[in-house]
């Protein structure tokens, strides 16, 4: 199994082989937004127009099945906070307006789960056996902290959820090809996963500088949660500002692509 490039009209989206529920890990690709948002900006905040990002996300739930009012907004600050939602949850489209926190999960049949990223690790979860779902935004500080873990640990406490069945998806971040840091970031990551992450960091001695996996480093912790079935993007959002935005490479100045997921009815 693996993640995949997906058209549906002229939209373009990634989709996990594994996770049988609609979701996907958008683009920046065919939306109404102009400038340094073009085109599938699907956060406000940023600069962009509202009525943009509203018509973003119309188009974006025409391709997936979506209604926008069916959406719970991730407000992300760098944390390890889990929150439960359903459809009361809804507060529009402005992340701005919800509880702080970097990942959701529900079980909820109907409700969708959206986190933003432009550099950090998206990631998406689905239990086909109890039908809960989860999306994960994981920055390195998020990363270090084991949220994606948490989030796991959430859906079994929460839902009944057996780790073995639950389904995970790592889609594009910025790849240990351009994640170049101090030594803040692995003595941080090495201090919360041991010796098990230093496969996935490289040192610089010309630079002084270190190269991180995050990918890697968050399916670490999905295997210490007893997730067995996980998929993994090989994007780039760095190597490819063409496709995906980076926080690094346009210095701030961006929209943000992100993950969607619904929560279906489990089939008879």
């Amino acid at each position: 199994m693996s993640i995949k490039n997906k058209r549906y009209g002229n939209v373009e989206y990634l989709k996990a082989d594994g996770i049988r529920v609609p979701h996907c890990f958008t683009t920046r690709l065919t939306g109404v937004s102009e400038g340094v948002w073009g085109s599938l900006n699907i956060a406000m905040h940023r600069g962009d127009e509202d009525a943009n990002v509203a018509e973003n996300y119309r188009i974006l739930g025409g391709c997936i099945g979506f209604a926008p009012e069916d959406l719970v907004l991730s407000h992300q600050t760098h944390s390890d906070i889990v929150r439960r939602v359903g459809r009361g949850d809804h507060m529009g489209l402005d992340h701005h307006a919800y509880p702080e926190c970097d990942a959701l999960i529900t079980n909820e049949p109907g409700v969708g789960l959206v986190v933003f990223t432009a550099d950090c690790t998206p990631i998406l979860l689905h239990d086909p056996v109890t039908g809960a779902v989860g999306a994960v935004h994981a920055g390195w500080r998020g990363t270090a902290a084991g949220i994606v873990k948490k989030t796991v640990d959430r859906m079994a406490a929460e839902f009944g959820c057996d780790p073995a069945d639950i389904c995970a998806a790592i889609g594009p971040n910025i790849g240990q090809c351009c994640f170049e840091t101090d030594a803040d970031v692995p003595e941080a990551l090495r201090s919360a996963l041991g010796a098990e992450m230093d496969d996935y960091i490289e040192y610089y001695e010309d630079t002084g500088k270190y190269h991180v996996d995050l990918k890697e480093a968050n399916a670490i912790w999905l295997r210490r949660a007893g997730v067995r079935n996980i998929e993994i993007s090989i994007s780039c959002t760095a190597c490819r500002p063409d496709r995906y935005w980076s926080h690094r490479i346009t210095g701030g100045q961006r929209g943000s692509q992100g993950a969607v997921i619904l929560c279906r009815e489990v089939d008879a």
